[in-house]
């Protein structure tokens, strides 16, 4: 296919705008005639993955960026970075990771220098921004692009490194992928029917969900049928977010919940689509299947991934307070969020109770990317099935998942505590 530029797009690659802008312009094409892209859309804002540091070719680029005076044109938002700016001392830049100090904290600085907010959350979404049904934007992270899909529906493809800057310097994607009709549509249906009604009470279930639904479908479109109505926003990020880390999952729609799926028929790309169903065993089983460790003593819990909203906060500061819990001598309890909820958090009086009970507070990054976890750490507890997918690997340590008051009843009790 022959990709048609306009005028001005033809003029941001020859240069008329700057190298900078040249330079994101050739990645933005480029990556327009391997997707088979006839044309670019404009996107109306980005989500930039690229300053979390991965190692000196991702700081090279950005500070290349910087030189030659690009700036990004649309409203952009930065996920998180390897350091807690807030919160110095809170990531150990050990003799096995002395470049975040230095580098880590540069890549960051970069992309603020290219006019990016200094948002360093994976939740843009929560405060920072809330693109409509519809709208373009270029978003990276797994759980930033699944969500503005499913649950905003709006309408971003996977973008990597590199690609989300281009992107948001340009205000230019290719016309492929999730930005198209038929590449949202349903091609596979997961049946959760016959799951007990009580399970959706806790976001741990929709992780676990997630988990199973990434294991199903890979990359293939999910419709849902059978989550309640009152399926919050909170439950669709923790299913999202395991979903696009167990599988490629860029989008899902929750029938009767999501808002391109008022009906099955609605979001199908065809009428006989593979159907999976789900039941509690499988969910139970599912849950077993994410904990390495099955109980005895933990070493830490760690809550808010991806970063936990202001209602989230307010669910663990009442569960703390009614229960009484104090965080267990040699445990360490952790709760992430970005620094728009944090705010809003402290505003409410949210965070002062969870402090004295002596959870501690994580901004701008996330405990299973960088070492922040003290050395020693073994059992970690977390409702989160993102965190729970991916920490083994990660951190080399076991990890057992389970709902906010059980992960609150563990943190006190210094042991895994599970009610079923």
């Amino acid at each position: 296919m022959t990709l048609r530029l306009t005028p001005v797009e033809q003029a941001m690659l020859d240069g008329s705008e700057g190298e900078g802008v040249a330079l994101a312009m050739r990645i933005v094409t480029g990556l327009a005639r391997v997707r088979g892209a006839e044309e670019l859309v404009d996107v109306t804002g980005a989500h930039i993955d690229s300053c979390l540091y991965h190692g000196r070719a991702g700081l090279d680029f950005a500070e290349k960026l910087v030189d030659l005076g690009a700036r990004v044109r649309v409203p952009t938002t930065l996920n998180v970075g390897s350091l807690d700016l807030l919160h110095p001392g809170t990531v150990r830049a050990d003799a096995e990771h002395p470049e975040l100090l230095t580098a880590g904290r540069a890549l960051m600085d970069a992309y603020v220098a290219l006019g990016a907010k200094t948002t360093f959350s994976c939740a843009p979404y929560q405060v920072d921004a809330r693109p409509a049904v519809g709208e373009h934007v270029a978003w990276a992270e797994s759980n930033a692009i699944v969500f503005a899909n499913s649950v905003l529906g709006a309408r971003t493809d996977r973008y990597g490194d590199f690609l989300d800057i281009s992107a948001a310097i340009t205000g230019r994607a290719p016309r492929a992928g999730f930005h198209l009709d038929e590449a949202r549509r349903a091609d596979f249906v997961l049946d959760v029917t016959a799951v007990a009604p009580e399970r959706w009470h806790d976001e741990a279930w929709y992780a676990v969900l997630g988990y199973l639904l990434g294991r199903q479908a890979r990359s293939r479109v999910a419709a849902i049928v059978g989550l309640p109505a009152t399926t919050s926003e909170d439950d669709l990020k923790a299913l999202g977010a395991a979903a696009a880390s167990s599988g490629g999952v860029g989008i899902f729609h929750a029938v009767g919940v999501t808002p391109e799926a008022p009906m099955l028929e609605s979001v199908l790309a065809h009428s006989d689509p593979a159907v999976h169903k789900l039941s509690d065993a499988d969910l139970a089983a599912g849950r077993r299947e994410l904990c390495t460790a099955d109980g005895g003593r933990i070493d830490a819990v760690s809550l808010g991934t991806p970063h936990a909203s202001l209602a989230e906060i307010r669910a663990l500061t009442e569960e703390v307070e009614r229960t009484r819990t104090t965080v267990a001598t040699g445990v360490t309890a952790y709760l992430s969020t970005g620094r728009g909820v944090l705010a809003l958090a402290e505003a409410a009086g949210l965070i002062a109770p969870l402090e004295r009970a002596g959870f501690r507070i994580v901004v701008d990054t996330c405990t299973y990317l960088v070492p922040i976890l003290p050395a020693g750490t073994r059992v970690v507890m977390t409702n989160s099935g993102k965190w729970a997918h991916y920490a083994p690997g990660n951190l080399g340590i076991d990890v057992v998942i389970g709902t906010l008051a059980e992960c609150v009843r563990a943190a006190g009790a210094g042991r895994v505590v599970l009610d079923d």
